[in-house]
């Protein structure tokens, strides 16, 4: 084998940002960028999966009745550039007016409103994630266990810090989408 194809799968250029790196692994990794950091993560369990598969159908026929905007799910990238970090919510919506912030490749924007069904990872999504969402701005974090479906909702107030608007077992009630969903 000559020299020049032994090395054609090695990397030229030595990646400077965790976003890089993110961009070189394989399609399907489980991985995020947050604030320029690189975290990998396990399979969701079964519980999570069944709430997601749930909430999916339910809020994929609300939005598309009411032609309101786009449902999307992990795994899709949604890019805060400017806070160096590409995460992929369990679940997303990007209202109607926004859509062009939906590109080929992930979102490049924040969406109206991200759900997460909590990991075993609990600092992961309530902590992180929630500095995350609220520096970019994402209107309606919903935060969802999936041992009892007990929701918290962190909602945007005028100074751009989260607060805790309610909390109920089994109920996604969002102002943003003018919904009730019963899962």
């Amino acid at each position: 084998m000559s020299d020049q194809h032994k090395y054609k799968n090695f990397i030229s250029e030595i990646p400077s940002t965790a976003i890089e790196v993110y961009q070189m692994l394989p399609e399907g990794t489980r991985c995020e960028v947050i604030f320029n950091e690189l975290i990998m993560s396990p399979s969701p369990s079964r519980e999570h999966q069944l709430i997601l598969i749930k909430l999916s159908a339910l809020l994929f026929q609300f939005i598309e009745d009411r032609q309101i905007g786009t449902l999307l799910s992990a795994p899709f990238d949604v890019f805060f550039d400017l806070e160096q970090s590409v995460v992929q919510p369990d679940l997303f919506v990007v209202l109607k007016d926004d859509e062009q912030i939906i590109q080929k490749n992930g979102v490049h924007g924040s969406p109206a409103l991200i759900i997460e069904v909590i990991s075993t990872n609990r600092a992961y999504d309530t902590k992180r994630k929630k500095a995350l969402y609220e520096k970019a701005g994402v209107k309606e974090y919903f935060l969802i266990d999936p041992e009892n479906k007990n929701t918290i909702l962190l909602t945007l107030n005028t100074r751009g810090v989260y607060e805790q608007t309610y909390e109920q077992t089994g109920v996604l009630n969002s102002a943003i989408l003018c919904c009730n969903i019963l899962f």
